[in-house]
């Protein structure tokens, strides 16, 4: 998809070149300049006229009537530079890319030093825009009539920079392979739930695995049965679907040791068992696997980048039904550790499902935990629609997880555990805990009833209920699945370890 050239001498006609302008550097200079003297001035009189703009999101488009290798001219207005960080540029890339495929262009050439500033250096910005063109440029058509016209996308972009082309390349590389991982996941939690079961995807977690050579297991019930996995089980009592727990590891050194194990809830579809949703919050039930996809679009770009990390992938798969062998409030189940549960709320069933998750993880040799999972609608009421909520028992694996956040640029803030909440999960007087202790602190509840199956393991939670779907369009995607974690997970995985070594 990307050609780096290190000049403008294009011996073909190019359909648009895009240049970036800042309210710092309006005057027409650089490539912009060489443009404008083929355009005898006349984008230097645009800019002074207002019809062009160094304004943030303003773009302008300039035909050249043949004076020059390109077509077309589009011109960013950047606003002010010392605020254009690389999580704004990513955002200005996505608005291009939205633009340009709106335009039906199927390639274009993009000036990439007239976006450089003092806090985005030249390789950030091939990462920000080889991470924006996909997201950006995402659609999710679901099982619409095709229509008979023909569907054009951005196939090629031409880089253009004075810049090292194969560490252009690089940067590139990495940030497209970013950006399609987050569209896999989103693509999984835009599914429907009759055609994502636990079934299709374990499929899906084989296909990728046979792609990148992932070593995989995927117990059934059966196997299930044996290990004494009864909460997994529990949850499927009421469906007719089988459950999986879907298991891929990934081995980037020698030994199978210091292993990241990245655990994600794979509810297919929640209907809440006999603690049933209302009907507005039973619809949109089909995103209740975000975890999981966000676990699987990050081992497929960890397959890509091939990281000297090890990587165990854990997702437990079933929907919540009922019948009349669904689990019920007042049942006590069994867990793979051998914990007893009370079964307080049957709509509490993620944390059931990820408890024998992570004790399977820690069977494997996971020495650090993260957990993500459309978990509670408390962390919404708690943090909004727009951050992810994060609990944990290690202070230096919880600063490593937001490091990568804030460099993936996906909003998080750490809620507590305290004791008095560790307390009420284990306050039944019939099992050895309670799945739901109450509404208040739901979030904070959800995570210590995890944490009683991390134990000592390093271990952050994180709970995505109000980030994993949007209901709007934005610069780096529609509205629907976001994909979210997915880079943060990558980005976890690649500086795993660098803050301890400082």
């Amino acid at each position: 998809m990307f050609t780096v050239q290190n000049h403008t001498d294009f011996t073909e006609r190019q359909t648009a070149i895009i240049v970036g302008l800042s309210e710092k550097n309006k005057k027409v200079e650089g490539l912009l300049g060489e443009l404008d003297a083929q355009l005898d001035g006349q984008i230097t009189d645009l800019l002074k006229e207002g019809d062009i703009s160094s304004k943030k999101n303003k773009i302008s488009k300039i035909h050249t009537f043949g004076k020059t290798a390109f077509k077309r001219i589009f011109v960013v207005g950047l606003g002010r530079e010392e605020k254009l960080n690389f999580e704004e540029l990513r955002k200005v890339f996505g608005r291009v890319a939205k633009t340009v495929q709106e335009s039906r262009y199927t390639s274009v050439a993009i000036a990439l030093d007239t976006f450089l500033t003092d806090k985005v250096d030249v390789l950030d910005a091939a990462h920000a825009l080889g991470e924006a063109i996909p997201m950006a440029t995402y659609m999710y058509d679901g099982y619409k009539k095709k229509s008979n016209e023909p569907e054009i996308k951005l196939e090629n972009v031409t880089i253009v920079t004075e810049a090292d082309n194969e560490e252009i390349k690089a940067s590139l590389n990495v940030g497209y392979h970013f950006g399609t991982g987050t569209n896999s996941a989103r693509t999984l939690v835009n599914l429907p739930g009759n055609m994502l079961t636990a079934t299709d995807m374990a499929n899906y977690a084989s296909e990728l695995s046979e792609k990148y050579g992932f070593e995989l297991e995927i117990l059934e019930k059966e196997d299930m049965e044996k290990l004494g996995m009864g909460a997994l089980l529990a949850v499927n009592k009421g469906s007719v679907e089988p459950p999986k727990m879907i298991v891929m590891k990934y081995q980037g050194k020698d030994e199978w040791t210091d292993v990241i194990g990245l655990v994600g809830k794979g509810i297919t579809f929640d209907t809440g068992g006999y603690s049933i949703k209302p009907k507005d919050g039973i619809v949109g039930m089909k995103s209740d696997m975000g975890g999981a996809a966000a676990v699987l679009g990050a081992m497929e770009v960890i397959g890509e980048l091939k990281p000297e990390q090890n990587v165990l992938a854990v997702i437990a798969s079933t929907d919540n039904m009922i019948s009349g062998n669904a689990f019920k409030p007042d049942d006590v189940i069994t867990s793979m550790s051998g914990k007893t549960i009370e079964v307080l709320n049957t709509d509490a069933e993620g944390r059931l499902v990820l408890a024998d998750a992570i004790t399977y993880a820690k069977q494997h040799g996971a020495d650090y935990l993260v957990d993500v999972a459309t978990l509670t609608g408390g962390v919404i009421i708690a943090l909004g629609n727009h951050t992810t909520g994060a609990l944990t028992n290690n202070e230096d694996l919880f600063e490593q997880i937001l490091e990568a956040s804030y460099e993936a640029g996906e909003e998080m803030w750490r809620l507590p555990i305290f004791e008095h909440a560790k307390e009420r999960v284990r306050n039944s007087k019939v099992a050895d805990l309670n799945n739901s202790p109450g509404r208040d602190g739901h979030a904070i509840f959800a995570a210590a009833f995890i944490g009683e199956f991390a134990e000592e393991t390093p271990w952050v939670h994180l709970d995505i209920a109000g980030t994993a779907t949007t209901k709007s369009n934005h610069d780096l995607g529609p509205a629907g699945g976001t994909g979210v974690m997915v880079r943060t997970l990558v980005t976890f995985v690649l500086r795993f370890g660098e803050t301890e070594e400082e």
